[in-house]
């Protein structure tokens, strides 16, 4: 089975929404953020603070690259489909799904999560800009947009009804 990268800002449900997504297509499930902080036995805010974004956004490069052997669903970080070269690599290998919520959505969500130095270093207006910036990229990256309105189980059927 192709690769299948699901997109989108912070608290749309990429992880939660894909976890079902995996057992109800029967396939992998990779969390690219925890495949990360495996690899470099490190916690995000820590690969932050000691190495960079920068080094950060080259890790998700990666990552992006070795997931794509591997098939099944993968949630991508927040801002690994921002980055062409990642999206290109997304999309040669499978498919992008970018799945929509609004940003008041996102922020009751992640409002307060320590794991997400974005999260800890704006405030809510900031962190709205950054959302507003980002939407665009992950619609013009993706090959599908659902609504990420509803629960995990509805999104996950979303995603099945779109990828057909």
């Amino acid at each position: 089975m192709r690769p299948i990268y699901l997109c989108g800002f912070m608290g749309c449900g990429k992880t939660t929404a894909g976890k079902l997504l995996a057992k109800k297509l029967g396939c992998g499930f990779y969390d690219m953020d925890d495949y990360i902080t495996e690899k470099e036995k490190m916690k995000i805010p820590q690969i932050f603070a000691e190495k960079g974004e920068k080094y950060f956004r080259e890790a998700e490069t990666e990552a992006v690259r070795e997931l794509a052997g591997k098939g099944g669903v993968i949630a991508c970080g927040g801002g690994a489909m921002l980055k062409q070269e990642n999206a290109a690599i997304a999309s040669a290998a499978g498919i992008v799904v970018y799945i929509a919520v609004p940003f008041e959505t996102c922020y009751s969500r992640i409002s307060g999560d320590r794991n997400r130095p974005i999260v800890m270093d704006n405030t809510k207006e900031e962190l709205e800009i950054i959302y507003d910036g980002r939407a665009p990229v992950y619609s013009k990256n993706a090959s599908l947009t659902v609504s990420g309105n509803g629960s995990a189980e509805e999104i996950a059927d979303r995603i099945i009804a779109a990828l057909g």
